[in-house]
């Protein structure tokens, strides 16, 4: 690591380097392809982000949940490097290589549950989810997937249907794929019911709009994500998991933000005991190059017949090659338990602001959310949440925001995150809520 580990501040953020690029990118890129904030990176380890001007700014995103294990760790760089030189692809469907099986071997080994599992590679998100769908119709023989309000699942077409918010991923777009069926999600603080009676409102639904013998699976974030960091009222998942249990109906746990020591353990399925028929994770899985997964069952994986599932690049030796270092890291590193230490210091310090701006402070592990509405009401705050983040960002921290409305501050701080660089970070942070609620 050679990127020191201090926020340095030589000129306003964007600089004018990034301001440049940002002028040339007008040119070339896509419009539709947005960024959080324009300062163009040329290093960055551990919980640092270097830019073209000088600057080093503090990362409570990860990428969005992607570099858990830090930018650069020595674990995920030495092994690419060895494998960079020896080859890069030869496409896993026409000649095999050992390192994608270790990876789902490992899948195997970390996933909730000890059933027997099979994996399939790919590389995004978006596309285990799909394969998820494909694997759960195929192997149901029923049509029908439900998801849940807030959800995020992607941005392709069939992942646009399952993700609940309009504006900006699915508005113009349509249309979408069919069967696909929306019921309440456990939202604790908006809600205030218990998680079981939310799931029978639920399930209640689903009998009576679809009947449990048309639909193939239900899928959920066990937190949701980009919907705005909402995780369930205890007893929601499981109870959700029983039903599906009790009807023939496959669970799928989509993971891919919450997976891989997020939330303090290896998945947030665990928190509860919940065991998904099949999982899909992602981002956190190979400390920032492209891959993806879905895991699941070994007689619904191996029901699917061959050259159904794979893809050119899915699984593509490099990226392999990152996520054995990635996992090395992890569990070398005890990095759920660097999540849960990280849930410990920035919760209380969240929960302690005092300001009726702030509805909530929620999270678990290293996955924290603040929503924030209008004082005395719960009415969202879009604006306030923004004005805020771009203080930080201002001041040389990288926050994300997300939520259906616009209103929640998300922080991922890598889980290596120098614990002096946390602290100033927060302090940015709770001064900018400070300064836009006072």
């Amino acid at each position: 690591m050679t990127t020191a580990q201090a926020r340095v501040l030589r000129t306003e953020i964007p600089g004018p380097n990034s301001r440049e690029l940002q002028r040339r990118r007008a040119a070339t890129v896509a419009g539709g392809v947005a960024s959080v904030l324009p300062v163009y990176i040329t290093e960055a380890a551990g919980g640092v982000l270097h830019d073209v001007d000088g600057n080093s700014l503090i990362d409570l995103g990860s990428g969005i949940a992607v570099t858990n294990v830090g930018n650069a760790a020595p674990e995920v760089v030495e092994p690419v490097r060895r494998q960079v030189a020896e080859f890069t692809h030869t496409c896993f469907m026409v000649t095999p290589y050992e390192n994608y099986l270790q990876v789902c071997e490992e899948l195997a080994a970390l996933t909730p549950g000890d059933h027997e599992k099979r994996s399939a590679l790919f590389n995004s998100g978006a596309e285990a989810v799909e394969n998820a769908v494909k694997i759960a119709r195929r192997a149901t023989g029923r049509p029908a997937i439900v998801a849940f309000d807030h959800a995020y699942h992607g941005r392709t077409n069939l992942t646009m249907a399952l993700t609940a918010k309009s504006v900006p991923y699915k508005h113009g777009f349509g249309p979408f794929a069919p069967e696909v069926y929306r019921v309440p999600m456990s939202y604790p603080a908006r809600d205030g019911r218990p998680g079981e009676q939310v799931a029978r409102e639920a399930i209640e639904r689903i009998d009576k709009q679809l009947g449990a013998d048309q639909v193939a699976a239900v899928l959920i974030e066990p937190i949701q994500g980009e919907g705005g960091f909402i995780e369930p009222a205890p007893g929601f998942l499981p109870a959700i998991a029983k039903w599906c249990a009790d009807n023939g109906v496959l669970f799928i746990a989509d993971e891919i933000q919450t997976g891989f020591c997020r939330t303090g353990a290896w998945f947030a399925c665990d928190h509860e005991n919940v065991v998904p028929d099949l999982i899909t994770t992602a981002k956190g899985i190979a400390g920032g190059l492209p891959l993806a997964a879905v895991t699941g069952r070994a007689e619904l994986m191996d029901a699917m017949p061959p050259s159904s599932l794979g893809g050119t690049y899915g699984g593509n030796p490099i990226a392999c090659a990152g996520a054995l270092g990635a996992i090395r890291a992890m569990r070398e590193r005890d990095l759920a338990a660097a999540a849960r230490a990280i849930g410990d210091l920035v919760l209380p310090r969240l929960r302690a602001l005092n300001t009726e701006a702030i509805l909530d402070v929620r999270g678990r592990g290293a996955m924290i959310g603040i929503e924030f509405v209008k004082p005395g009401t719960t009415e969202p705050d879009p604006e306030l949440t923004t004005r805020i983040a771009e203080t930080c960002h201002a001041r040389g921290v990288v926050i994300l925001t997300c939520g259906t409305y616009g209103n929640v501050i998300r922080l991922l701080p890598p889980l290596v995150i120098d614990h002096a660089l946390l602290i100033e970070g927060l302090e940015v942070l709770e001064r900018a809520i400070r300064e836009h609620t006072s």
